[in-house]
């Protein structure tokens, strides 16, 4: 009996649990492998940390001392400026009073002086948790030590805090912790932050905002200037008078917690008025050359900010697409007296660009300005009508682009209204041609042909083919659109750059490459983007030649020089011209825009306020004058080389009158015109090069009426005896395209039954498509009284 009592020691459940010991292993299982996974995080995370910190830049006491002002540079490497003060205030730390030294302790870093490595765990894991509950960035861990590194290497932009740029920072942070006392830190950092107005380093501020040096400031002084490196334009005194009291308060409960003053001394400092002690505002001292880049420098800003970076506090090293001898030349020319407005109330703004880079080369914002930093910038708004400089964006272009049109291209200068409206539209002369040529219609600057050209391609259509030009029209925008959309000058020399550039666009940019501290670097530049057919291209630079050889910009003209050019007129509008009647007969805006095959140069002249006066007399003229003076001082010394013709073009000789009709390269009463390939008139005369077409052809009228001289009443003076130099100029250069021109026309000849067929149907779509466009046109004329007087 006594064995049946007997506990099995072979059953399943104690070999499982024998007394005492399953749980006990379990437990130390679990221990054992908790160690191990976390001596493979520690070693994971010091492998990684070591990778990475090995590839940390280096720092030097130069750099800790520097301020953190980024530096712009040439393309060819030379300094230009920085973008702080010109003298920075530097305090040696027995010139920095402890109080100051208290408040940016126990704000920034309470434990400050008790860290030996340079880095605060307690602080990093309460950040973590912070911000781990907000989710997001609603706490910082950096240490006073840390602060001053980023500042001193590295980029504060956001794309650049890597769990690589956290490493490499802390590294450095220790190594600045070894290397320097914290009294020299504190230092290197008072006198690097950034206390707004390009002012960097609390020495230069304190003199900036007080008048005064930093052992004469109070506490509530003091706490204020301890907490603006948190965010200096927001906790700006001047502008956000509230938003500074309440960091200066801040400050004060911080050095009151961490028993750095008593109590009656932080009630009475935070009950003192944050305007107290403050100096009038004042604008930094600023050298001539920063007067006269004030306009470049901003743009600047705005578009390295627009990259992630921060130009003020990231120590960059911005390489930036200026010419300064030319940005003083335009600097000089608007401000000295050698382009003459109106009066000195009358202002400007233009661009010059390289369309075969799109680098920025110069840029003038104003005239007669007073001395300040980062002003109005007149060459980048947006807000004024173009006038007729759009036509050859929004019309001609891509009717030759989209609808093959050639220059040739028959259009009716008539009486219009705006389909749906009671808008009669007018040109510039108040009359009407009749018919006449794309091309004359384009140099003589008529409304009524834009207008109907627009209507042909579409406004949709049209305001795609603008986009790719950097010209932002509205799709739903009405027909007027055609003679005038807003736009800058800056937009308007990138968009003609394009045409300069044979298809190809170039965004404008100022900035050519950024680098910074810790060895980063980012260039800019691009190849550009097709935009166009290089035909297209041609075709508008051809026809916009005219435009100052005997068009609406004769003043603008270079003799000599090869260049085609726009010109933009805007009048006032009928409800304006009821409060200045005295206006009815003045431009409200005057614009040009012309290039080269080196340079593009859009310029705007008027009013800032319609108080202010009206261009008239010499200042109507402005902005080809100041064109052509500035051109004419770029090309100095410079190729000046002509568009070279591509295989796509082709040139007929066109009796005048008609669209198509070729005529022998010796007749009269004709001119030569330019045809899209594929959609040219058949040509009889291939064997007779186009060396022996007369030297006049230029200045034959391609109008119908031909007899009619109206068009060149309201131009300049200088008209007749511009055009005729121009015949000189041209004569030479269509020499140089007649042997193209001949090898062309055998294999033309083979084509001419297709061609004429797609000529036939191309037609017939357009006829189509104006019908569809007028339907959704009706909508859209709002515009149309504003804008009936722009040439």
């Amino acid at each position: 009996m006594a064995d049946n009592n007997q506990k099995p020691t072979n059953s399943r459940m104690a070999n499982l649990h024998p007394e005492g010991k399953p749980r006990k292993k379990i437990w130390l299982q679990i221990i054992k492998w908790f160690f191990i996974v976390a001596m493979l995080i520690i070693v994971s995370g010091v492998g990684l940390f070591a990778y990475y910190a090995k590839d940390a830049p280096s720092i030097s006491q130069a750099q800790l001392q520097s301020g953190g002002t980024s530096s712009l540079y040439t393309r060819d490497g030379k300094f230009l400026l920085s973008l702080g003060s010109e003298k920075r205030n530097y305090v040696n730390n027995d010139e920095i009073p402890k109080e100051l030294k208290n408040a940016i302790v126990s704000v920034e870093d309470r434990r400050f002086y008790k860290e030996g490595i340079g880095l605060d765990p307690i602080r990093i894991v309460g950040s973590v948790l912070v911000n781990a509950k907000s989710k997001g960035v609603a706490a910082g861990g950096s240490t006073i030590t840390q602060q001053l590194v980023k500042l001193s290497v590295f980029s504060t932009a956001a794309s650049q805090r890597t769990l690589r740029r956290k490493a490499q920072e802390a590294w450095l942070s220790m190594k600045v912790e070894r290397e320097f006392s914290k009294e020299q830190i504190l230092e290197f950092y008072i006198n690097k932050v950034y206390m707004n107005y390009g002012n960097y380093g609390m020495g230069t501020a304190t003199d900036f905002y007080y008048g005064k040096n930093l052992k004469d400031l109070d506490l509530a002084q003091t706490a204020l200037l301890a907490g603006m490196p948190n965010a200096p334009v927001t906790y700006d005194p001047y502008v956000y008078p509230e938003k500074a009291k309440y960091r200066r308060d801040i400050v004060l409960r911080a050095m009151l917690k961490n028993d750095k003053i008593t109590k009656s001394q932080y009630t009475q400092a935070v009950n003192e008025p944050i305007t107290q002690g403050l100096q009038p505002k004042k604008n930094n001292a600023t050298s001539e050359l920063r007067k006269v880049d004030d306009p470049y420098i901003k743009e600047v800003i705005s578009e390295v900010k627009s990259k992630g970076f921060n130009p003020y506090n990231d120590n960059l090293k911005i390489t930036v697409n200026i010419d300064q001898d030319a940005q003083q030349k335009l600097y000089d020319l608007v401000n000295n007296g050698s382009v003459p407005f109106t009066n000195d109330k009358m202002q400007v703004g233009a661009t010059i660009i390289d369309p075969r880079t799109g680098h920025v080369i110069a840029i003038i914002g104003g005239r007669k300005l007073p001395s300040v930093q980062l002003g109005l910038n007149r060459a980048v708004q947006t807000g004024r009508s173009t006038g007729s400089t759009v036509k050859p964006v929004l019309d001609y272009g891509p009717a030759i682009e989209y609808l093959n049109w050639p220059t040739s291209h028959i259009l009716d200068d008539s009486k219009y209204v705006y389909p749906g409206t009671n808008i009669q539209l007018y040109d510039w002369d108040n009359k009407y041609e009749g018919k006449m040529t794309m091309r004359h219609a384009l140099e003589q600057s008529r409304n009524v042909p834009a207008v109907k050209t627009l209507s042909k391609v579409g406004v949709a259509r049209a305001s795609l083919f603008a986009r790719k030009l950097g010209v932002n029209v509205p799709s739903d925008s009405g027909l007027s659109v055609a003679i005038g959309a807003n736009a800058s000058s800056l937009q308007m020399a990138g968009a003609f750059g394009a045409f300069a550039n044979n298809g190809v666009y170039h965004k404008p940019q100022f900035v050519s490459k950024i680098e910074t501290p810790d060895g980063l670097t980012r260039n800019y530049d691009s190849s550009g983007t097709r935009v166009m057919k290089e035909s297209t291209a041609y075709i508008m630079t051809d026809m916009l030649k005219g435009v100052l050889t005997k068009g609406s910009g004769t003043q603008a003209r270079i003799k000599n020089l090869y260049e085609a050019g726009k010109t933009g007129t805007v009048k006032y509008s009928d409800e304006e011209l009821v409060r200045y009647p005295q206006y009815k007969n003045s431009p409200k805006d005057s614009w040009f825009v012309g290039y080269t095959k080196l340079y593009s140069m859009g310029i705007w002249t008027g009013y800032d306020n319609l108080k202010d006066g009206t261009p008239s007399g010499v200042g109507s003229s402005s902005a080809q004058l100041l064109y052509k003076q500035m051109m004419s001082y770029l090309m100095t010394d410079k190729a000046n080389k002509d568009w070279t013709k591509p295989s796509t073009v082709v040139r007929r000789r066109i009796a005048n009158g008609t669209q198509d009709k070729v005529v022998s390269p010796t007749a009269s009463n004709s001119s030569w015109q330019l045809f899209v390939k594929g959609h040219a008139p058949k040509n009889p005369y291939s064997e007779v090069t186009v060396d022996k077409r007369k030297d006049e052809d230029d200045d034959v009228d391609t109008r119908f009426d031909t007899e009619d001289d109206t068009s060149s009443k309201g131009q300049s003076h200088s008209q007749s005896s511009s055009s005729s130099s121009h015949a000189e100029q041209q004569s030479s250069s269509q020499k140089q395209s007649s042997t193209s021109n001949n090898n062309n026309s055998n294999n033309q000849n083979q084509n001419n039954n297709q061609q004429t067929e797609n000529k036939s149907n191309n037609q017939n779509n357009n006829s189509q498509q104006n019908t569809n466009n007028q339907n959704n046109q009706n909508q859209q004329q709002n515009q149309g009284n504003n804008s009936n007087n722009n040439h």
